[in-house]
């Protein structure tokens, strides 16, 4: 270590000579396909789970769907921020692959259970596993983190968010389009059942989708944590520093994780992005949906889901062209804080677009301009993801802890995923009821979130080996 802290300038000139690794994309497209499951998983019944809970006689009170709805949507990310970390410890000791396998065995019988389920309590129960078997996500993103360096690292991590862009634009898509299939096409779907599962045919495609990737990843994927592989990596494999003094073939253990601050300050990094990120969410298609008069634009669900699938198709697009080459012509650390800060106008336009319609009565052209804009600085937000993912990666003290780090930052923003649908559209009805601070109570809050995410961006360190 003293070498390298007292030559600087010949470590910087070997780095920069140093040509990309190629791209092992054999062993990458695996676990891109593993990694599409979970938000097909978790999106394909936002369409219908709101009519499917009414037409059970659940509530036995329309006005209280949204309460269950609320809760059977939220279940998913609270259990996988419950479980993540358990994943990913696991795949540390007995590798990742087992892990991504079993997961996704069990993933798909879930997906078939909630098509079958009929009471509250197996709505419950197959959500639940649904999370639980999810919670791996962490493993994915350290095999994608064994198998990559320092020079192909953010060409990868920049497909992620594309990934998961991809999976909540087209599982929607499918999940109305295939619900009730005896009511649209009653000549190809005859008989009690799909009278009686009417919603079976979105959950089966998911199941089968997330069962032909266990076998995709059963016959191509490889094993890539170095014990299985009999590598020993270099304790100085780690190029943020890192005070963890533990052995290199030793996964350090959770407690020592949670003291460490170059661990701590990633993971807290994805906990307020991934809290402010589904806030935003939630909040844009019940701002777009709410009535004129309190403010919102009053927009058709076909409109919202129009602009929604658009955002969803830009947001990939830039994130796999560009998101790498921002990154390498400006570095890590910067794009992620200036990614971070286009938080504020994404939020401040909420309030501005409220204002003009209330004053106007109607959605004029400027409206459509400000959604435009706003739709574009969400784009710039979201580079912030993939970088955020290369500095969790680059924080683990050593090989055998990736899977670890991994698990307790992806367990943050899970958790923060559970709590931030209901919080936000709580703020938004609490502001409006009771017209605090104008009713703009909910935005106040957004921009403190998103001042201190701000702040702890600046501490993030500069990455070694960053080209």
């Amino acid at each position: 270590m003293a070498s390298r802290d007292r030559f600087p300038d010949e470590e910087t000139q070997l780095l920069q000579v140093k040509e990309k690794t190629p791209l092992p994309w054999n062993q990458i497209s695996p676990v891109f396909v593993a990694l599409s499951t979970e938000p097909i998983s978790s999106a394909y019944i936002f369409p219908f789970i709101n009519q499917l809970i009414g037409e059970l006689g659940i509530t036995g009170d329309d006005h209280k769907i949204g309460y269950y709805v609320g809760l059977v949507e939220s279940l998913f990310f609270a259990t996988e921020a419950l479980t993540t970390w358990r994943w990913s410890l696991l795949s540390d000791f007995i590798g990742r692959r087992p892990v991504i396998l079993l997961g996704l065995l069990g993933l798909s019988v879930s997906n078939f259970a909630f098509g079958l389920s009929r009471t509250l309590g197996m709505l419950i129960i197959s959500r639940y596993i649904t999370g639980v078997l999810s919670g791996n996500v962490g493993v994915m993103k350290s095999m994608l983190g064994d198998i990559t360096d320092h020079t192909n690292m953010a060409r990868v991590f920049t497909m992620v968010p594309a990934i998961f862009c991809m999976g909540v634009t087209i599982a929607p898509l499918y999940g109305g389009a295939l619900a009730k299939p005896q009511e649209r096409w009653p000549h190809i779907f005859p008989g009690e059942f799909w009278k009686m599962y009417p919603y079976f045919l979105p959950s089966f495609t998911s199941g089968c989708f997330t069962l032909l990737a266990f076998s995709v990843c059963a016959t191509f994927m490889k094993e890539s944590l170095p014990s299985k592989l009999g590598k020993r990596p270099p304790s100085e494999s780690s190029t943020v520093e890192n005070p963890v003094d533990d052995p290199p073939m030793q996964p350090v253990s959770m407690w020592t994780l949670l003291k460490t601050y170059s661990v701590l300050i990633p993971t807290a990094n994805y906990g307020i992005l991934g809290l402010l990120d589904i806030g935003i969410i939630v909040l844009m298609p019940l701002f777009y949906s709410s009535p004129i008069e309190i403010g919102g634009l009053g927009f058709s669900p076909p409109i919202i889901g129009t602009f929604l699938a658009i955002f969803g198709i830009v947001d990939g697009s830039v994130q796999a062209l560009f998101g790498a080459k921002l990154i390498q012509w400006f570095g890590a650390r910067k794009v992620f804080c200036w990614a971070v800060f286009c938080f504020y106008p994404v939020i401040l336009l909420f309030p501005v677009m409220s204002a003009v319609v209330t004053a106007q009565g109607k959605v004029g052209p400027i409206i459509w301009i400000f959604m435009t804009m706003q739709l574009i600085f969400m784009v710039l937000m979201d580079i912030s993801f993939p970088v955020v993912f290369m500095f969790v990666t680059k924080a683990a003290p050593n090989k055998q802890s990736l899977g670890s780090v991994n698990g307790l930052s992806q367990s943050f923003t899970s958790a923060a995923r559970a709590i931030g649908p209901a919080l936000t559209t709580s703020l938004f009805a609490f502001s409006k009821e009771y017209n605090v601070l104008g009713g703009n109570l909910v935005y106040v809050i957004l921009v403190i979130l998103a001042t201190i995410l701000v702040l702890l961006s600046r501490c993030l360190p500069n990455m070694k080996n960053e080209e």
